[in-house]
């Protein structure tokens, strides 16, 4: 089992830093064929898109990565019991998009064009619950290369789609170009789920036994799908009202539309991709040890899951201190170099010291989930997303600008992080 995480451990880490990679590449693309007004509405639509994608996928993948990863259960029925719910939730989803998209865009947003934006979301979210679900049964399986490549080739694809039609799109109306940048993850999504169906088992017979409802699965999976969708939800729903609350509160203390998308635009499309940019190495560690600590847990083995939760956390923070340093001492080589540009250093330089305790919270959420405590991690979100949205809109008034909504930031993941340190401490 130990050679199988540390296999499944280094698989992601350089997955994990290919994707980045290309993330990155991507992220300098926009930034340079687009400007900051393109990359600033698309910001603003961002936490709407992720909003609706985290409830379209239900909490369902990473429950059923936990469920396939204790080797108990009928793989093929479990999924067959699941399928129709995503189906139905993301019939009712899009229908609902559909009908409030005006409502969103011109009195939540503020924005009329983000309308077309939204209405493309609809179009998307299918495809992004395909891949996932696709995703869940590998991670529980430990098999973490085919997860790795589907990766790759959804960035690649992404990547050319961008470059290729970009060209041809330049001249026109802002509000296209956002509503491109989102359309283009249908292509991307489904090459990425053409991988992965690619490396499922090729002896896979299903027989007429296998193909009934299980009740007792969907209890499972609903059980540890709810309060994560709706850990994520409420996370989401946070990030969403976030440039609403910023964009409302900052107008009215007598900032322009123009200095909120601009600011809001430096802060999360250049100075958290930054920060964050390491994070990937942490995330590796913690989808790795969710099906091992499942397992251990599961069989009673609580010495070792103590010893596999504090390896991973040692580990994280081994990349996270010196990653976070030399951003506080250097962050302005890696911005000109990155994005050509020194705007929102500041910003970067109040945040990154703060955001090592990231490095803990990764592994500390997945350990939750993987015994069976997902409902803390909703107590957490809950709590922290409190803090943050008030802080957000008191902050605010202050007139100090995007500084409110980085306070904001700073007290959510103060709070979230030892709140989930007292916790595995009280279980483990």
């Amino acid at each position: 089992m130990k050679e199988k995480f540390i296999k499944s451990t280094i698989i992601l880490l350089i997955g994990g830093l290919l994707t980045k990679l290309l993330g990155m590449i991507i992220k300098i693309i926009l930034a340079r064929l687009y400007g900051e007004e393109v990359l600033g509405l698309y910001m603003i639509i961002l936490p709407t898109f992720i909003l609706l994608i985290n409830l379209s996928q239900f909490g369902f993948p990473l429950a059923i990565s936990k469920l396939i990863s204790e080797n108990k259960r009928n793989n093929k029925e479990l999924f067959i019991s699941i399928i129709p719910i995503i189906i139905l939730i993301n019939i009712l989803l899009i229908l609902i998009i559909l009908i409030f998209a005006p409502t969103i865009s011109t009195k939540l947003l503020k924005n009329k064009d983000t309308y077309i934006s939204i209405i493309s979301i609809s179009l998307v979210i299918p495809f992004t619950s395909i891949s996932s679900i696709c995703r869940s049964y590998f991670f529980g399986k430990e098999q973490m290369l085919p997860h790795v490549i589907s990766n790759i080739t959804e960035d690649i694809v992404r990547l050319l789609l961008i470059c290729t039609i970009t060209p041809l799109i330049i001249n026109i109306h802002i509000k296209y170009k956002v509503c491109f940048l989102i359309l283009i993850n249908i292509i991307s999504e489904l090459s990425s789920t053409i991988i992965l169906i690619i490396f499922l088992p090729k002896k896979l017979n299903i027989h007429k036994n296998d193909l009934r409802i299980n009740k007792l699965y969907i209890k499972e999976t609903l059980n540890i799908g709810i309060p994560n969708t709706t850990s994520k939800i409420i996370g989401s729903i946070s990030y969403f009202l976030e440039p609403i609350i910023l964009t409302n509160v900052l107008l009215k203390v007598g900032y322009s539309k123009n200095y909120i998308i601009k600011e809001y635009g430096i802060l999360s499309g250049y100075i958290m991709p930054l920060i964050l940019l390491p994070s990937f190495f942490t995330l590796a560690i913690s989808q790795a040890l969710l099906p091992v600590i499942s397992k251990e847990y599961i069989n009673g083995n609580i010495k070792n899951t103590k010893k596999k939760i504090i390896k991973a956390i040692i580990l994280s923070l081994s990349i996270g201190i010196p990653s976070t340093f030399i951003l506080i001492f250097k962050g302005d080589i890696f911005l000109y170099l990155i994005y050509k540009t020194n705007k929102g250093i500041n910003y970067l330089k109040i945040l990154a010291p703060f955001c090592i305790l990231q490095y803990i919270e990764y592994p500390m959420s997945y350990s939750l989930d993987a015994i069976n405590k997902s409902k803390d991690n909703l107590y957490t979100t809950i709590i922290s997303t409190l803090v943050r949205t008030i802080s957000l809109y008191l902050f605010s008034l202050f007139k100090i600008g995007i500084y409110g909504l980085i306070i904001s930031i700073i007290l959510n993941i103060i709070i979230s992080t030892t709140y989930q340190i007292i916790k595995i401490n009280k279980y483990l």
